[in-house]
């Protein structure tokens, strides 16, 4: 069974080529433009992974991943907070439940065995 990684990302060309890797990879992809969306698709879709951008307009992915921590059945599940400012947001994107930061622009190659570490 293919796992399932939930992509949050505001701008369009980087969810066009994170849902392309993905899909290349073997993973099935869920899409959330922003953090209501996150919420709500990891709710109904209870994805095996979250590829979380942090900075979003309407609600960031800080205050996202805070909701959906908040759910019992998505306690365990991984967070990738994905941000050009890891030195500004590691620290608190950790306090609020990221497993990991994910520095943009994303290296694919460096990507591929964290993803592996979370999923398999």
């Amino acid at each position: 069974m293919r796992k399932r990684v939930l992509v949050v990302e505001d701008y369009k060309d980087v969810r066009r080529m994170m849902r392309h890797f993905l899909e290349n990879k073997g993973y099935e992809v869920i899409i959330a433009k922003d953090g209501y969306q996150a919420v709500e698709r990891a709710v109904s879709e209870h994805p095996d992974l979250i590829i979380m951008d942090i900075a979003m307009p309407v609600m960031d992915g800080i205050q996202a991943t805070q909701e959906i921590r908040k759910h019992d059945d998505l306690q365990s599940v991984p967070i990738l907070a994905l941000t050009a400012y890891a030195d500004f947001y590691s620290e608190r994107a950790r306090d609020v439940g990221c497993n990991d930061v994910i520095q943009k622009p994303v290296d694919f190659a460096k990507l591929e065995p964290i993803l592996s570490s979370y999923t398999h």
